[in-house]
């Protein structure tokens, strides 16, 4: 697909246009509006074809949990290995469209890799995760940035002091969940290890707050976020983070989703690959 047709849809899912202007949009591009019209799902994707792990695995627990934050008991996808040994927890940030059915499915991955997985709803404060895409988006817009910060920042706790956790943890998340994920590194001085997947990055000046160590992933096309990856490599550099970041040339923006057309197969396995080995060697040891 045209890198200017997934261009124009990330500005819709990042909310610079709003439905009728990006269709318009659309329509331009591709000959009219029914060919717009069309593209449409092939663009959002469609979340249950890419289940990668049921909610009914045999190997898994999985439940929906609410933990104590800022605003109240925040909702949450908990999953993990069946068994009573004792785990390191990892926390997984959704997109900006909410907690969907894809980041519960990568919650659950998480899980059968020998971990506590929780992927909070950051949503929980206005009621949830509506079921529709383009409501999810619109309620995301309407959070508090700072308590938003905080509920994520109150997940590390909970993993840290659940009965069948190890006490370490990591926190993982994607576009709108990788720029929280350097948040909740920066505010959480007790967090383990963070991996955050093409996001934004936090302000030079709070990265010295940083204690866990960071692996990035950044896509080669994915030229917004990009821009600010000099500034804080060198911000990470000065405090002495330890860090690691790796750029998957050829890749979009949102690559690692395997419900989107910008899925990018072999950047998301190699992605994944190293994300696991990160969190085995940082939380396991």
């Amino acid at each position: 697909m045209e890198k200017r047709i997934l261009d124009l849809y990330d500005e819709y899912k990042k909310g610079s246009l709003d439905r009728r202007e990006f269709l318009k949009k659309l329509a331009t591009l591709v000959g009219g509006t029914a060919a717009a019209l069309g593209l449409l799902p092939f663009l959002e994707g469609s979340y249950a074809e890419a289940q990668v792990v049921s909610k009914d695995d045999p190997r898994l627990h999985v439940e929906d949990i609410k933990y104590p934050a800022e605003t109240g008991d925040m909702l949450a996808h908990y999953a993990r290995p069946k068994g009573e040994t004792k785990l390191p927890g990892v926390i997984v940030i959704h997109e900006n469209r909410g907690l969907n059915p894809h980041t519960r499915d990568v919650a659950r991955r998480v899980a059968l890799e020998g971990f506590l997985a929780v992927a909070p709803d950051a949503c929980s404060p206005l009621g949830g995760t509506p079921e529709d895409v383009d409501a999810a988006r619109s309620k995301m817009q309407e959070l508090d940035a700072e308590t938003t910060v905080k509920n994520f920042v109150a997940a590390v706790k909970y993993l840290k002091t659940h009965p069948q956790s190890t006490g370490k943890v990591g926190c993982m998340g994607f576009c709108w969940g990788g720029g929280m994920t350097n948040q909740v590194a920066v505010n959480a001085p007790d967090l383990n290890a963070a991996v955050p997947f093409y996001g934004r990055q936090p302000a030079a000046e709070d990265v010295p707050k940083i204690k866990a160590s960071v692996l990035c992933h950044y896509a080669g096309l994915d030229e917004r976020v990009n821009a600010g990856i000099e500034t804080f490599e060198a911000a990470m550099t000065k405090a002495g983070v330890e860090y690691k970041i790796y750029m998957y040339e050829g890749a979009a923006h949102a690559f690692f989703n395997d419900t989107s057309t910008r899925y990018h197969e072999e950047a998301a396995k190699l992605a994944w690959k190293r994300t696991i080995a990160f969190f085995n060697e940082k939380l396991k040891t």
